[in-house]
């Protein structure tokens, strides 16, 4: 019998790892901020922000298997996609159409703007608003990037890959096959941090670092699809080893429990992303900081968040806001980077002040922006989508 394509209403959010996922996405917008006065990855301040996207992995990974795992008996497989494209998509346009109107004013910092014709532009718009991936030839900015409007798209590229593979094959495996395809991908994972290169990639070198996925080359395909899997199914597996511990006492499952759990876990989250470099070189021992924080660090505060819980009406509002805008800031927060770059292109020589209003000017309007975007356009969009997409029943046979 065909399973019935029934809209399923949200289960409770997890309000903890809601904040955390605002804070990391935060720490990315300084980040990126501070990585346009960077010469390289040793001198970066806020060193390691590009973790928050691994980090986001493993609470992907995480949330994907506690909303749907146990509901594949009145879901079908399009259904669990279009509930995916209904919470992911509409920002992923917004974000692409805030780039691509901003575009031609970063050509301080992209001299390939300039140059770019209009069919290449508006056919990388549309490839972008489709999340179809851009080439090195239809490169528009310099930096063969998979979206030249919104760089940070190929991590939802990524996202999506993740999701197709949950559909089709990891919800059908039992927890000790996802633990065993754990232990493969970290081996990817310390492949990358630990400059092993088993499959010979990377001819000018070992690399010590997860740095990169975000266009459509062999080496730099490598890294995304590494970055991706450990995170995802470690998060997936601890969704499904949490409800077989739960309790009256425990009603998480969760073995780690913590008082004001959300402001422990998000200095501990701010203090990796803000690590300087380990070592002052691109070596082991960074490499060896970057391994521990994915395979150890992040799922553990993912065990915590799950298993602690705000009692404090200021704490709760901070995760909801936070939780609120994360996906928003980062997804729609890059092309006011660009901006940035293109201003400290054409004014490298301004005073310092200068460079710190423009550096917290961006980040304010960054968050007010994604803030205005989530009320005015994803929350009614996804609202009209659910009543008129997600809930419509397939017409009945004659």
């Amino acid at each position: 019998m065909a399973k019935q394509n029934v809209y399923l209403e949200s289960k409770p959010r997890y309000e903890i790892l809601d904040g955390l996922r605002g804070v990391a996405a935060m720490m990315v917008i300084v980040f990126h901020l501070f990585e346009t006065y960077a010469h390289g990855p040793v001198d970066q301040i806020i060193n390691h922000g590009f973790l928050a996207v691994d980090f986001f992995f493993v609470l992907s990974g995480f949330v994907v298997g506690y909303a749907y795992d146990d509901r594949w008996d009145k879901m079908t497989t399009w259904g669990f996609f279009k509930r995916r494209l209904t919470r992911l998509h509409p920002m992923l346009i917004i974000g692409t159409l805030i780039g691509a109107c901003l575009f031609f004013f970063t050509d301080g910092a992209f001299p390939m703007v300039a140059q770019t014709p209009a069919w290449k532009f508006f056919l990388c718009l549309v490839m972008g608003l489709l999340l179809i991936p851009c080439g090195p030839r239809l490169d528009i900015r310099g930096w063969n990037e998979l979206n030249s409007f919104n760089g940070p798209a190929w991590t939802l590229m990524l996202e999506y890959v993740g999701n197709i593979l949950y559909a089709f094959i990891f919800r059908h495996l039992p927890k000790y096959a996802i633990a065993i395809l754990c232990g493969i991908c970290a081996i990817f994972t310390l492949d990358l941090t630990l400059g092993w290169d088993i499959f010979g990639l990377f001819p000018k070198g070992p690399r010590y670092n997860v740095i990169g996925g975000w266009s459509l080359e062999p080496q730099q395909l490598y890294i995304g699809m590494t970055r991706m899997l450990y995170p995802f199914l470690c998060g997936l597996l601890i969704s499904r080893i949490l409800p077989s511990h739960r309790s009256q006492d425990n009603p998480s499952g969760s073995p780690i429990h913590l008082r004001g759990g959300f402001w422990w876990c998000a200095l501990v989250l701010v203090l990796i992303l803000a690590m300087p470099n380990v070592g002052g070189r691109q070596g082991v021992p960074d490499g060896l900081f970057q391994a521990i924080s994915i395979l150890v660090i992040f799922p553990l505060l993912v065990l915590a968040g799950a298993g602690s819980v705000t009692t404090h009406r200021f704490s709760t509002k901070v995760c909801k806001f936070l939780g609120d805008v994360s996906y928003p800031i980062y997804i729609t927060h890059y092309p006011l980077i660009y901006l940035q770059m293109g201003w400290v292109a054409k004014h490298a020589d301004a005073p310092l002040w200068q460079h710190v209003a423009v550096g917290v000017s961006v980040f304010i309007f960054a968050i007010l922006m994604a803030y205005g975007m989530h009320k005015a356009f994803d929350l009614p969009i996804r609202e009209w989508l659910k009543d008129h997409w997600l809930k419509r029943k397939p017409a009945q046979a004659a």
